[in-house]
């Protein structure tokens, strides 16, 4: 086949440690086409736009752009704008590709004729939290059945993880919607769905990725995730599934079973049912985990629930109303 040349896209915030390494692992890819990459630097508090410039004298084939806000989808878009070819690449600053990704990223849009094509967020860890962690986010019982999470067999998805786009998609829609500080993915890959596109999971495009490396941080995350999911669920109507709602389920039959327990005591089974069945549902996943990560593996699993329910329940109504998606439901 003829290889069609490739801009790899690249938001980059407070990145001076990491930034270098980054660009040079993209440019190394076993890809036989033309490759450019076009970083989106953001107010950095580090030397992160020093490295970058540096980079771009060094590199014809490395382009720099300012994303004033700092923001992940902004700086996508600003990348974006400022990219030449017709294959348009997400890449993360922290992401570790396989040296194939790309070019089985473009067989994989010319053998579908898909818009999007993305593989397995690959979750990794090196201390005993991250292990337990990442047993928890590739298991069904922490992320339900998202392949782009878990694994499977390849085909049309919801949406994957980063993603390889058909230029023509990303301006049929609009690109990525500023408003949306997290799950700006989600909310893309559905517009893209909605308007005649396909989203398709290739798992042979495995990309590692590290988990927070303490309960707190990820904690945050999973609120997060949880809070701008149902800003999703708002402002796109029937894309809310069981496998989203379980968590503030979840957190709801917790709390009352905490609260009621002080008039009728049985409901106390509530809370100690969830904690049994997280613990039970931890066993095969520390299998092949060093012994001091088994009991991270049930409190790593809490940590997603609780957190990503709270984030569900607590969202505030007013929270991404300043979205296209939204902006145009009110006029």
């Amino acid at each position: 086949m003829s290889w069609p040349p490739v801009s790899v896209v690249m938001p980059v915030l407070n990145e001076e440690r990491h930034l270098a390494s980054a660009v040079e692992h993209v440019l190394a890819q076993e890809y036989p086409g033309e490759l450019e990459v076009v970083l989106g630097v953001g107010p950095s508090e580090d030397r992160t736009r020093e490295v970058a410039d540096g980079l771009a004298a060094a590199d014809p084939r490395v382009k720099v752009v300012d994303n004033p806000t700092g923001k992940t989808p902004a700086g996508l878009n600003a990348a974006i704008g400022a990219s030449s070819h017709d294959i348009v690449a997400r890449i993360d600053g922290h992401a570790m590709m396989p040296s194939d990704y790309l070019k089985v990223a473009v067989e994989t849009l010319e053998e579908t004729g898909a818009d999007n094509v993305g593989g397995i967020m690959a979750a990794e860890g090196t201390t005993p939290w991250e292990k337990a962690v990442a047993a928890a986010m590739t298991s069904k019982v922490g992320v339900g059945n998202a392949r782009f999470h878990t694994g499977g067999e390849g085909g049309p998805a919801d949406t994957v993880y980063l993603g390889v786009f058909r230029r023509s998609a990303l301006e049929r829609v609009g690109g990525y919607d500023e408003a949306f500080l997290r799950a700006q993915d989600w909310e893309m890959n559905h517009r893209i769905r909605t308007t005649g596109g396909t989203v398709w999971f290739q798992p042979r495009m495995r990309v590692s990725y590290r988990p927070r490396r303490n309960m707190r941080l990820l904690g945050k995350q999973y609120f997060h995730y949880g809070r701008w999911r149902r800003v999703v669920a708002r402002q796109h109507k029937g894309t809310i599934n069981l496998r989203y709602l379980a968590p503030p389920v979840a957190v709801a039959g917790i709390v009352a079973g905490l609260l009621g327990g002080f008039l009728f005591w049985p409901l106390w089974l509530v809370p100690a049912a969830y904690l049994a069945l997280i613990t039970v549902a931890s066993v095969p996943l520390i299998r092949g985990l060093p012994v001091s990560s088994w009991p991270l593996v049930p409190a790593a699993l809490a940590t997603m629930h609780m957190s990503w329910g709270v984030g569900f329940i607590t969202s505030p109504p007013g929270l991404g109303a300043d979205s296209r998606t939204a902006q145009a439901a009110g006029s």
